[in-house]
Parts: C-alpha cells; structure tokens; sequence
C-alpha cells in the first residue's frame, strides 16, 4: 500500500515530496545563477525511503551536473548540458557561447493527491544568444511511496516541438567521434560514494557491456559512505518509448562519476522537422538496499505503467 505524501510548493522556486518525515525529492526550477552550466530544472536530492541520498550535485568534476535533469549535449551547434564542449580534433573545450539554457514557463496542471503527485510544467529551450528554439512539455509524476516495497517512483515524460524554421539535430559526444560517450538526454549523477557500484540490466547485461546498450531497463547499486547500507536506483523505459523517432542506448559510467543517461543520439544524430515534436516516458525507482536482477523485474512486472 502506498504510503501518504506531503508536498510543499515554494512558488518560483521548487516542489518537495516528503514522506515518513523524509524528503523523497525536490524539483528545483528557479533560474541556476551560473550561464556556464546551462540554467534549466533539476531534481536534487533524491533519497531514499529510508533517508539516503542517491543524487549528486556540482561535484568538483563536472560543476554542471546536478541530480536528475534534462539534457542535450550536441543540438545544433549548440551545448544544452553545460560545462565544456566536445569539439571533433580537439577535445572538450569552454565555449560559453555556446550554452543554452531550459526556461520554466509555468505549469499547466498541478495535482497532489494522498499519495500521489503529478504536475506538468512547460518550459522553452532558448539558444546562446536569446532565440527560441524548442518548447518542451514536462510531465513529472511520484508515486507508489511503499514501505512494504522499500521504494518509490518517479516518472518523467517530455514531449518537444522544434519552434525554428530549420531541423534541430540532436546528436552527443560519440556523434562528434569521442568513443563512448553519447551521453545527452535524461540524465542522473550518483553521489560521489556510489563510485564503483554494479550495474545491471537484462538477461546476463551487466557492467561495462550496458554502454551502448539496448534494453527496457537498467539498474545502479551503490554503497553508502559513512552507513552500512545500499540503494538501488532502477531507471527504466516506457513501453511507448520502442516507437519514439529515434532508439535509445543506455550511457552508464560506475567508477569516479556515478552517472546513467538514457541517451537518444548516443551513436547517430537524427533532425527533428520545424513545427514537429517527439515524446518519450521514462521511470526512476528509489529503492533501499541492494537489489539484484530478480527484485528488479518482479517489481517492474508489478508496477505497470498507466
């Protein structure tokens, strides 16, 4: 049975989820003060339900990743990720010019029930420079908060429609020519101490053979500092996500940078028409403990998707 909910709403600011006198996420869209890092929403922290942090937020390495947010790191020319730039033949490069940011609109439901918050946000992608070049529709929904389970849910949907009189070209690093690194798209960062954790998917896919990987689900096992405990974070795609314009590949690193990316251009780029949209769906469960392969997929056999 899911447990209630208590969410508080700072207006211009963020939304909190609270539950068992612990607070499960906050959705952070107040303007970031930082160009560079390309300003847009994120969700940070994230715990668990027994209070442990499972996000991180502007390490030292990579200033410009903070929890769970919505990314692109090639479109167009343009770096909508943040932080330094792949650039084909010489590497990664400060190029402020050519950072976007992700602007909070408003948003255009909001409703918290007992156990249950859904909202969804509208937001415009604009260019270095001021233009206009895609508006996003954001769904966010948390939801089966169970004890019993040891976990909750978040779901993330977008769906985006290229507002230019050009095709938007999405691509990542690994398009550009860097090997393995086709991260761009929704993306977490672990905390500095999941450092080293296991990742597993389907089947016998595990560790190092999930980059690039095609599979409906991957999951991440860290280990807490300073606790004897684990988290499982479970990131998963929705059914609809087969028929999505372009196939997605998993983008994950374990060791020093804890992070998952369900990436959309990790190997092709692909355009998006002026005046057409996409949409894909995605979940993240937060689990207490170590989950293995069997937990995972008896709990997303149990949770469907609505």
């Amino acid at each position: 049975m899911s447990a209630a909910i208590t969410v508080t709403h700072r207006h211009g600011e963020r939304v909190s989820v609270e539950a068992g006198g612990v607070q499960l996420m906050s959705y952070v869209y107040k303007p970031d003060p930082v160009a560079f890092e390309s300003c847009k929403p994120y969700a940070h922290p994230l715990r668990t339900l027994g209070g442990r942090r499972v996000s991180g937020y502007r390490p030292a390495d990579h200033r410009w990743h903070k929890g769970l947010q919505m990314t692109s790191s090639h479109l167009s020319g343009q770096n909508f990720w943040g932080g330094h730039t792949y650039v084909p033949g010489d590497w990664y490069q400060e190029l402020p010019d050519r950072i976007g940011s992700m602007r909070h609109d408003g948003f255009a439901g909001f409703t918290v029930g007992r156990d249950r918050l859904s909202f969804a946000e509208d937001l415009t992608w604009i260019a270095n420079g001021g233009d206009e070049w895609a508006r996003e529709r954001r769904d966010i929904v948390v939801h089966s908060v169970e004890p019993d389970e040891g976990a909750w849910a978040l779901d993330w949907g977008i769906e985006l429609t290229n507002l230019r009189d050009t095709s938007l070209v999405f691509g990542s690093p690994t398009t550009a020519g860097r090997e393995r690194a086709g991260y761009t798209g929704l993306h977490w960062r672990g905390p500095r101490d999941f450092g080293g954790g296991q990742v597993l998917g389907p089947g016998d896919l595990e560790g190092e053979a999930m980059m690039g990987a095609q599979a409906p689900w991957l999951a991440f096992v860290g280990e807490h500092d300073d606790v004897d405990a684990h988290s499982t974070l479970v990131f998963a795609h929705a059914p609809e996500n087969d028929k999505a314009i372009h196939e997605s590949h998993w983008f994950v690193r374990a060791e020093e940078a804890p992070m998952v990316a369900f990436s959309w251009a990790f190997f092709d780029e692909f355009e998006l028409p002026p005046g057409e949209s996409f949409a894909y769906r995605y979940r993240i469960v937060v689990a207490d403990g170590a989950w293995d392969r069997d937990r995972v997929t008896r709990y997303l056999d149990g949770h469907g998707w609505s």
